[in-house]
């Protein structure tokens, strides 16, 4: 025994002095304290997890000592084919289709789209007939895609900077006339600062990520459109839904946010309202005071998303916050849309400076997305300066749709959801008196589970048979020289709810008081001789 211990002792020696030796070289590097006090501190508290770091280095340095560029030179794990061989693996090779096939149904719908000859505008000229047609499917509501002034601005712009840099904004995409129309649009508002992206879908669904977290709690409407259900998905907070457009089940839900954060004694979050101004799903419009009364009273942060009121509600198109004579510093984050209400692209973000710049390294859009193209920044400026100087602009767009209501509410086929100044008018179809509408129903008086995107008894429709059916209206109107559309909805459940079918009507000032009676003249008789047919 003792021998083998006289044996082993330089090997022990040689051991220990290689560890001290490696102890001192280590206690020599910067920073091996405070690597020595994790290791102790992680081991006393988790002894497991050492022994997973420890395997872990050992794979990483396994990894490293391995040559991940030497080639099996033998090639025995590669098949050797002749020319001949190649050629007929490649004709036999069916590539998979990017999407699905389409429908009978979507090709019919496809086939029956309009060709446009020339400019897009109010009056364009299509190539199956070579007549003009009256335009009510563009979201063009104030006429600017057509204004003569901003077309030569934008011209000008694009032989000054070209089509851009095709960068982000912050690194190299922005130049000074981004900036102009930010100040331009800040000013309009009347807002601290406002901020640009270059995408109008993905503006509301990069502002919601950039101050909604995991742990903060969104309250929002059921109603919002597909780009608010995006952020709000991305954003991975506490969600909790509100009746659509129903400000008396808002403050039940936000009455029991609370409750349950007593109950579970919780800490305060981070916590906000999102809704839309004019809705896309329908043009129903949310009562702004009591919404700001509410966000208030219970200390929420309101994100408005004023797409399609930004631009056409207002004397001068400022949105319901002009409408309405609220200040727009009491809304936290003002969504509008640069395409839809100033007809150039993009969209943006107005509200304080602390909300705006936060959005510059935290807004997903702004930071990995190109900046648009100067020439749009340039448009959106003009079109500003147009609704600033015209505001007679604004009131020809009301005078139109009050004459479109004036018409079709006198249509017993349909029903109108939309808002009485709205500028987009849905309109649905009206169930036949013998079969039981879905909302008029016997409905429960419990109010709807606040978790669910879904309402209580929830209204069932025919979705494939109104839209089979709305498509022969707007084809009917086409052909009498009108163009409409429906409005577009992903089916399938890509949405949280599943939309009713609806014909979408986009009014325009650029139309006169009396080529709007016609146009929707037309309108109401192909909705009376298609839906006449189910009596």
């Amino acid at each position: 025994m003792d021998s083998a211990s006289s044996t082993l002792e330089p090997v022990f020696t040689y051991v220990a002095h290689s560890i001290s030796t490696v102890e001192q070289a280590f206690y020599r590097l910067p920073g091996s304290a405070i690597i020595e006090r994790y290791v102790r501190s992680s081991h006393q508290n988790d002894p497991g997890r050492t022994l997973l770091e420890v395997i872990l280095i050992i794979l990483v340095i396994r990894t490293l000592m391995q040559s991940r560029t030497r080639a099996d030179r033998n090639g025995k794990n590669f098949i050797e084919f002749s020319e001949k061989e190649i050629d007929e693996l490649v004709d036999e090779w069916t590539p998979e289709p990017l999407t699905q096939p389409l429908t009978p149904a979507e090709e019919a719908e496809l086939s029956a789209v309009s060709i446009v000859a020339g400019p897009n505008g109010p009056k364009p000229k299509l190539v199956n007939t070579g007549k003009t047609a009256y335009n009510l499917a563009s979201l063009n509501f104030t006429g600017l895609a057509g204004n003569e002034h901003i077309k030569q601005k934008a011209i000008e712009t694009l032989r000054k900077y070209g089509v851009g840099s095709c960068g982000p904004a912050g690194f190299y995409g922005t130049v000074d006339v981004h900036l102009e129309l930010e100040r331009d649009i800040a000013d309009f508002l009347g807002t601290e600062e406002a901020i640009l992206y270059s995408q109008g879908f993905s503006t509301i669904s990069s502002v919601i990520p950039a101050f909604c977290k995991r742990g903060d709690i969104i309250v929002a409407d059921r109603g919002v459109t597909l780009a608010i259900q995006k952020g709000i998905q991305i954003s991975r907070s506490t969600v909790r839904w509100f009746d659509h457009n129903d400000l008396r089940s808002l403050e039940e839900v936000l009455q029991s946010v609370e409750k349950e954060r007593k109950k579970k004694r919780a800490p305060l979050t981070r916590r906000f309202i999102v809704t839309e101004g004019i809705f896309e799903r329908d043009g129903a419009m949310t009562d702004l005071p009591k919404l700001i009364e509410l966000k208030t009273k219970y200390k929420y942060r309101l994100i408005l998303d004023e797409t399609f009121s930004f631009g056409s509600v207002g004397r001068t198109g400022r949105g319901l916050t002009e409408l309405y004579n609220v200040p727009a510093e009491k809304v936290d984050m003002l969504i509008g849309s640069v395409a839809i209400g100033l007809c150039a692209g993009g969209g943006f973000c107005a509200g304080s400076k602390n909300v705006v710049e936060h959005q510059r390294i935290n807004g997903p859009a702004f930071v990995f997305s190109a900046s648009m193209p100067p020439l749009l920044a340039v448009s959106g400026s003009e079109g500003i300066n147009v609704l600033r100087s015209s505001p007679s602009i604004l009131a020809s767009l009301q005078e139109n749709i009050h004459a479109a209501h004036a018409i079709l509410d006198r249509v017993d086929c349909i029903t109108i959801p939309s808002h009485s100044i709205s500028p987009i008018i849905h309109i649905y179809i009206r169930a036949p008196s013998n079969t039981l509408h879905p909302s008029t129903a016997a409905v429960s008086t419990k109010p709807s589970n606040p978790v669910s995107p879904l309402p209580r008894d929830a209204p069932q429709w025919d979705i494939e048979g109104e839209e089979k059916l709305l498509q022969e209206v707007v084809e009917e109107a086409l052909a009498q020289g009108v163009m409409i559309t429906k409005a577009k909805r992903l089916r399938g459940g890509m949405e949280i709810s599943e939309a009713r079918p609806s014909i979408r009507l986009a009014m325009t000032s650029a139309l006169t008081k009396k080529e709007t009676e016609k146009a929707v003249n037309v309108v109401k008789a192909a909705l009376v001789k298609v839906l006449s047919k189910r009596r």
